[in-house]
């Protein structure tokens, strides 16, 4: 069993910065590639960006491409999402998931594991 727990959410205003941590407990954290997804009030969980097993690898979704930054620590069991240019609409319960596959996906289907979420809320 894999257990994920996000930290540093919280409230800024447009144009700020947050950094998101997502800590795993798993002993084989470093062959499980690692994703980000949020989920505003009344939308479908959406895919943000994923990283390969080994941090070589990333994905993003356009809305989020050159503002925010995914990278992983496998010494530390912990993967993170640097959010820069922060905007309203970026605003949505963040969570980290994992996945035996060693590949990146954009798919909800494609993640084993997830986290318990953690609020992010971006004020105009």
């Amino acid at each position: 069993q894999v257990l994920l727990v996000e930290s540093g959410g919280g409230w800024t205003q447009a144009g700020g910065s947050l950094r998101l941590s997502c800590a795993s407990s798993g002993r084989i954290f470093s062959s499980y590639a690692m994703g980000w997804f949020r989920q505003a009030p009344g939308k479908e969980r959406e895919f943000v960006a994923a990283i390969s097993a080994s941090g070589a690898g990333t994905l993003y979704t356009d809305s989020v491409k050159g503002r925010f930054t995914i990278s992983r620590d496998n010494g530390k069991n912990t993967v993170y999402l640097q959010m820069n240019s922060l905007k309203p609409e970026d605003t949505a319960v963040y969570y980290c998931a994992g996945t035996g596959s060693r590949l990146g996906s954009t798919s909800t289907r494609a993640y084993d594991y997830w986290g318990q979420g953690t609020q992010v809320t971006v004020s105009s």
